[in-house]
């Protein structure tokens, strides 16, 4: 019988290192099958909370940030594309021009964990952003990929509209940051067990394994 683990995956929609965990995350899932089953719940973090309508073009934004010169932005860049790609995932070159405000996209995961879609809509938004280069903060951006991870467009644009599930957000984000999570993705199992970054499929089909075991002890 497979051992249910708890997985509280700490992300944001516009971190590129997350999507390369959750992929591997999955991946490594897939190899345990009949071993373990995740209960998989995605929590808040926003890596540019003060950012303000519009956006700012993203390599402004990490040139200020973390100082990076336009040939580390690219070689980190060519990395993430082909760790994406060795996972399935396209990172589309070009198509994350900027760098937006994710608050409203947060809140309408927060909806889609309480209708049983949070994953679809997670993996939609990740799609989105960094294969088709779109704006995660726009609400008919989210309306729409609400629809295709088969949650109701009505229902979505009126929790958009609203400022609806804000107070929860903040507070789950609050939460993290207090337990000393200030990078992501951060993947914590069963509440006690940290493993940060985006890590091979290797790495955390290792570190479910073991502490799927030391459940059965």
């Amino acid at each position: 019988m497979a051992t249910p683990l708890k997985i509280d995956f700490v992300s944001d929609v516009s971190c590129p290192w997350c999507v390369i965990g959750l992929r591997a995350l999955e991946q490594a899932a897939e190899r345990l099958a009949g071993e373990v089953q995740l209960d998989l719940h995605f929590q808040p973090f926003e890596l540019n909370p003060q950012m303000g309508p519009g956006g700012q073009d993203i390599g402004e934004h990490l040139q200020q940030k973390y100082g990076a010169s336009a040939e580390q932005r690219e070689a980190t860049r060519a990395a993430i594309a082909a760790r994406g790609a060795e996972l399935g995932f396209t990172f589309t070159s070009g198509a994350r021009s900027r760098i937006y405000n994710t608050f409203d996209a947060h809140r309408l995961l927060h909806w889609a964990e309480l209708q049983g879609r949070q994953a679809p809509l997670k993996n939609g938004l990740f799609k989105a952003y960094f294969t088709d280069g779109q704006d995660p903060s726009d609400h008919d951006v989210l309306v729409r990929v609400a629809q295709e991870a088969g949650l109701d467009a009505q229902e979505a644009r009126t929790v958009l509209a609203s400022d609806r599930y804000a107070d929860e957000v903040r507070e789950r984000e609050q939460f993290y940051l207090q337990q000393g999570i200030h990078s992501v993705p951060a993947v914590i199992v069963n509440d006690r067990h940290l493993i940060q970054g985006g890590q091979p499929v290797e790495v955390f089909e290792q570190a479910l394994r073991q502490i799927a075991a030391q459940r059965q002890e």
